[in-house]
């Protein structure tokens, strides 16, 4: 179990630090952490370089999170002999590999230690994890964002939901733990987001304006 753990902590890392916001903008001719928000989140290559390019890095980003999360059962499901572990431990796999999947983008190995915020990531991670979890989030990102036209708090609040969802829909222990530590992780890697918001000064969606992303 423990190799399986550290397997799944350096796989799962490994797979959100591949930096697709960065390789898109690169492929493009545009180095993104030096235009707009400089973040190489989905919502700033959206900006910069369009809706093409930006949602190509908004499916990727949360793969990575999908695949960190699905790698394990993936496994068990072809060759169980593979991955002998009962359903706790599973859990515990999945678990860790959201976790490092997160940490990568926030911290990719590959561009100096920058990244984005893990909004997209966390998300496809959590589909796989807590489906209807992610589904209500989904709902309240979308009311969210058209009533406040704020990505940023779309983002902390579809985050926030997750472990109260968790907890309303009897999750085991573990998922509500760290769905409420990822979201406060969120809102950590949003502050500036926060104080913008609060100053008035935070892009919205369908202006110029280029402000810090979410992803």
């Amino acid at each position: 179990m423990i190799a399986a753990l550290v397997v799944s902590a350096v796989i799962g890392y490994l797979l959100g630090a591949l930096p697709f916001g960065y390789l898109v903008a690169k492929a493009k001719g545009v180095n993104i952490f030096e235009v707009g928000s400089k973040n190489p989140g989905a919502t700033n290559v959206r900006r910069v370089l369009g809706h093409g390019p930006g949602n190509l890095v908004l499916i990727l980003d949360a793969a990575k999170g999908a695949l960190a999360v699905g790698l394990f059962p993936l496994v068990h499901l072809v060759g169980p002999q593979y991955c002998p572990v009962d359903s706790n431990g599973m859990l515990v796999l999945k678990i860790v590999g959201l976790i490092a999947a997160i940490l990568g983008h926030s911290f990719s190995c590959f561009t100096g230690f920058k990244g984005g915020k893990s909004v997209a990531t966390g998300a496809g991670g959590f589909l796989v994890l807590f489906s209807l979890g992610m589904g209500i989030g989904f709902a309240i990102f979308a009311l969210t964002l058209a009533i406040s036209r704020y990505i940023s708090l779309a983002s902390m609040l579809a985050a926030v939901s997750l472990p109260f969802t968790a907890f309303a829909f009897d999750q085991p222990s573990p998922v509500i733990s760290i769905s409420a530590v990822i979201a406060a992780f969120v809102i950590y890697r949003h502050r500036a987001n926060i104080a913008r918001i609060r100053a008035g000064t935070e892009s919205k969606v369908g202006r110029k304006k280029t402000g810090d992303p979410a992803a």
